[in-house]
Formats: structure tokens, sequence, C-alpha cells
């Protein structure tokens, strides 16, 4: 059977042949390190994770490309609100900071390192020559105030709406940018002028003055860069198809280059039958459920619906989660005593590989999982040695085709970081309690007392920061 995946773009499970016959290239488009990840992110590195193992597991040889963006409005913003508030930390410290949050999280999760994982910083160069070849080709132009900013021409390009099959005049404005000095107010930017209220350490030289990267030429640039002109598949959060992945798709296409043979996206997270968004305050951070829950039990809740449906979390999700697994785990567990040895993958049921084959359908490969274990304990129960072995042997296989093996050495640092997040949990709460008594002290105008807190957490080497949006902390 040959492997079918969902194209976002042709909207339909096609063939998937790699360009390069025994590789894939794969981009996959990382996080934005303005703030704490949240299941949203794990959920989408967890997909692309799967992906990438089952990939291996055939015989191919995977190139994964995971960006870093950092440098963003967004994060520029954060660290200017929390240094009006009184604290020190640069833009650049805070995308590091939050950048090895994410990193831990990954970790914590069984999430294979990429092959590389470029910052946007680092590929100033080659958004700047991508920007140059967009000019020359009439797809870009400077802004028509005088200053160094350059946006896309999205009329330039008939092509502009193809990834959402939208057509260019019922498209909203570009959000990523004032409207001032462009020929359509749908142009995006590829260059943002710098600005007197943004850092200097936040701007780079260019041929039309100082400024940084829009958004989208970034992953456009680092891609090529990685991945060449053209490569295998592009994915990411299906909250990215418009505008990111559509912008990115035409500035790249302009440029001459293929880019994406193929677009996959992963669906959302509800939480209480809503979309989970910080507006809504119901977002869930990775550090909070990696204080509630094993790693492991973790992984296998966030990879158990197919990757392009929604996921919904629930109080009652990590809990059966939790007996799920357990069972596969007891069935090991009884499988080695009785055999006086650990399982030894064996091969791969034939229903797990045609699930997998077909568009990575993980619900009715762990169906495929869960009823060799049903015979494997039939199996202990009958004495049927013969039997116990080889669907034992299926489940080892299947588990380490998923990142599931509850053998494999990383769960030991897994559970180290859950036992890590679990105190930072639990320190979280006594300093939030604090907070909480500074903010009524404060109110109260009782600003002695409001001091002592402060100086307390400070002896304690804990720093508050005061934001327009409540009071933060970190370890000074």
């Amino acid at each position: 059977m040959q492997q079918r995946i969902y194209d976002s773009r042709t909207q339909d499970v096609v063939d998937f042949v790699p360009r390069e016959a025994g590789r894939v290239g794969l981009y996959v488009c990382g996080p934005t390190v303005q703030s704490a990840p949240h299941i949203g992110h794990l959920r989408s590195a967890l997909v692309y994770d799967q992906m990438r193992r089952w990939f291996e597991a055939t015989g191919l040889e995977v190139t994964l490309i995971r960006n870093v963006t950092d440098i963003d409005d967004k994060i520029l913003d954060n660290a200017r609100i929390a240094r009006e508030a009184g604290g020190s930390e640069e833009w650049w410290a805070l995308a590091y900071r939050v950048e090895r949050d994410f990193t831990a999280a990954y970790d914590a999760i069984g999430v294979l390192p990429p092959t590389y994982e470029p910052r946007a910083t680092a590929n100033i160069r080659e958004m700047v020559e991508l920007i140059e070849r967009l000019i020359d080709r009439g797809h870009a132009y400077r802004a028509a105030d005088g200053s160094a900013s350059v946006y896309f021409d999205t009329a330039s390009w008939p092509e502009y709406g193809a990834l959402t099959r939208q057509r260019r005049e019922q498209m909203e404005d570009a959000a990523d940018s004032e409207p001032v000095g462009k020929r359509d107010p749908r142009d995006f930017a590829l260059w943002k002028a710098s600005r007197e209220t943004e850092p200097a350490t936040a701007s780079w030289p260019s041929p039309w003055g100082a400024g940084r990267p829009g958004w989208h030429i970034e992953c456009s640039a680092m891609a090529t860069r990685y991945l060449g002109t053209e490569f295998d598949i592009h994915g990411g959060g299906l909250d990215l198809r418009f505008p990111h992945h559509e912008n990115e798709l035409a500035q790249s296409s302009a440029a001459g280059h293929g880019f994406a043979r193929h677009w996959i996206h992963n669906g959302l997270v509800n939480t209480g039958g809503q979309k989970m968004s910080k507006s809504l305050g119901n977002s869930l951070f990775a550090h909070d459920l990696l204080a509630q829950t094993r790693p492991i039990v973790l992984r296998y809740f966030l990879g158990s619906a197919h990757y392009r449906s929604v996921l919904e979390f629930s109080e009652t999700s990590l809990t059966e989660a939790a007996a799920a697994f357990e069972r596969i785990e007891g069935f090991l567990a009884r499988a080695t005593e009785r055999s006086g040895a650990a399982p030894e993958p064996g091969a791969l049921p034939r229903a797990f590989v045609d699930a997998m084959l077909d568009d990575f359908a993980v619900p009715q490969a762990l169906a495929a999982l869960h009823e060799a274990v049903r015979a494997g304990n039939t199996a202990i129960d009958a004495g049927d040695a013969d039997e116990l072995s080889a669907r034992a042997g299926e489940v080892v296989a299947m588990l380490r085709v998923l990142g599931l093996d509850p053998s494999d050495a990383v769960w030991s640092a897994g559970a180290a970081a859950g036992a890590g997040a679990a105190a930072e949990g639990a320190l979280d709460a006594l300093v939030g309690a604090l907070i909480e008594q500074r903010a009524e002290a404060r109110a109260n105008k009782d600003f002695a007392t409001s001091d002592a807190i402060r100086d307390r957490l400070q002896a304690a080497g804990i720093a508050l920061e005061d934001r327009q949006n409540g009071t933060g902390w970190s370890l000074a």
C-alpha cells in the first residue's frame, strides 16, 4: 500500500512520493517564543514527531526543520511591557528564555530534536536576498512613504490565495503592519523599517535601510536555506494556513521556487468545547500539564486523536489516557514476568501499518495496539507462550514507532522533568499567593506590607515584574 497524506492545498488525500528517493524533507513552523508553551504547541510538535518516526520506520531518511521565530512584534511588545513595569529583561533574553521552556517541554514528552532548528535572527542575510529577488522580479516594492519598509505586491501574483482557495478581493487586510506606504492594504510586510520606539538591537542593515524582517519571509528563507528551493512537506497548525502559509507560498512561488510539494495542517485544541486562546483565559500550559500527569501519558493523550481533527481536552482527559496506557504497561509487565525477560520488538501488525499509511491514522493504529494487548493477555491466561511472544513483540514494535515505549531511556529524563514541573507548579502557587497578598496591600495603600513581601521574595532569589496585566515573577 502506498503512503497517503491529506494535502491541504489540493484538499484531497494523495499518494506521497518523496522528491528524492529514500529521503523526506519536512519543514514545520515552530514557535514564536513570546511566552510559555501551551498544549497546542505540544500537540503540533508531537504530530510531526509521529510522522517523522513513521517515515523512519519505513526506511526513509528524514530531514526535519523546525524553526524558532525569535524576533517578532509580540516578543518586542512583551519585553517592552515588562520593562515599563520595572523589569530589565531585553527582548532577546526573553526570546531565549522562552525558547528553552519550549525545548524542555518538547523533550519531556519525547519529541525528537529536529535535524536543524534555525532561529530567524540567524538568517537575516537569506531573508534580505529573498526580498531583493522579489523586488527584481516585480513582486515587491519599497514603501511609498520613503521608509525602509518593503511590501509584497499581492496584485502582482495572480495565484495569491491558492492555498486557502480565496479570491484576493475577498481577503482581509494584512494585519502584520500599518497600511502606511502600501499600494494595497492586503499587501504584507517583507521588511519593517526601524521604529523609534523599538530597541536598536532589534534592527539590522539592509539595502532599503535599517529594520527587521516580516514574519512570513522568515519561514520562506529558512525553509529554502535548509531544504532547498523545493522540498516535500510543509507543516504547521491549522491556524497558520492564512495568512502565514498563504503568504509563504505566494512569496516563494513568486521568487521562482517550487517550495513545498505538499502542505499538512494539524487540528487545534479545544477546552470545554471552546477553542483554546489566551484572550479567553483557557490556555493549558505545558508546565501545568506535566505537573498533573506522567509525560508518557501526556504524549499518549496528545497523539491519540487524528492529527487533522480537533483535540478536545476535558477534566477527565488525562485520567482516561492514564487508564488506557496503564493497560498497555500492565500487559508488558505480565508478559515480562511470564517470559522471564522483557519483550523484544517484533513485526508490525498489518492493521497498524495500513492505518499509518492511510494519512497517519493514529486512532486506528492505537486500536491495533490495544487489540494486540487484549490478544496477549488472552495468551497469558491460556498459557500459550508462542502467541504471547508474537503479540508482545507486536506491542513493543508499535510503541516504539509511536514514541511510547516505556523502556525508552527518554522517559527516565521525562519523569525527572515532570518532577521538576511539579516543583515549579508548587513554587508558582506559593509565589502567586504572596503576589496576591502584595496586590491587596497595595490596593489598601499598605506599602509597608507590600514592600516587605517584595523584599522577602527578593531575599529568596525571586524577582517581581509589575506589568499592565498583573505581576509576574522569575528566579533572579
